[in-house]
């Protein structure tokens, strides 16, 4: 993953797919809604701003302030939360996730509830650290196709409980609202 650079605690992201890249794709698959183009290889580039030549397609967010998180919760999070670009985390996953008009016309406390009090999202993903690492990039506001890429590194042995994870979260109410998810796999 690229370093790159960060200005007021905000990262730019650009997932660029395509025939090269850090990142082998092992597979892509639409959850809900439609698919994004084939791809072979994914380069993750922080921070920089760069022309990417016959990309299948780019993805791009921005870290940004926690939406749902109390303050006990982000210190929780923060002392478990490993450090992405581990050596031993050779498998990844990016899900882009796109929800409703209904779920962005609920309110701020309506959507934490279903978050955080109804899903449970965050104390689930606490179970999973630190030997799952995450970050999420907003993208709403960035005209582009998704709401939201999560970004996730772990090691192969920790492959079938990234599974247990995702399956986990997907029944939740929360998940009631997601329009489009694409779950793609990748190793280095």
């Amino acid at each position: 993953m690229d370093r790159g650079t960060k200005s007021s605690g905000i990262v730019h992201a650009a997932f660029v797919a395509g025939a090269t890249g850090k990142w082998k794709v092992e597979r892509m698959e639409a959850i809900r809604g439609p698919p994004l183009a084939t791809a072979g290889r994914l380069q993750v580039s922080l921070g920089a701003r760069l022309p990417w030549e016959h990309a299948a397609w780019i993805l791009s967010g921005v870290t940004s302030h926690e939406r749902y998180v109390t303050r006990v919760e982000h210190d929780r999070l923060v002392a478990v939360q490993p450090p992405l670009d581990r050596a031993e985390a050779t498998r990844a996953a990016l899900i882009p996730i796109a929800k409703s008009a209904e779920w962005w016309e609920l309110s701020q406390d309506e959507r934490r509830a279903i978050f955080e009090e109804d899903s449970h999202h965050i104390a689930i993903g606490l179970e999973y650290l630190p030997a799952i690492a995450r970050r999420l990039y907003h993208c709403r506001d960035l005209a582009e196709p998704f709401d939201f890429l999560t970004w996730f590194e772990y090691p192969p042995a920790d492959a079938a409980s990234f599974e247990q994870l995702v399956t986990r979260l997907r029944k939740m109410r929360e998940w009631d609202y997601v329009e489009r998810e694409i779950d793609i796999r990748l190793a280095r």
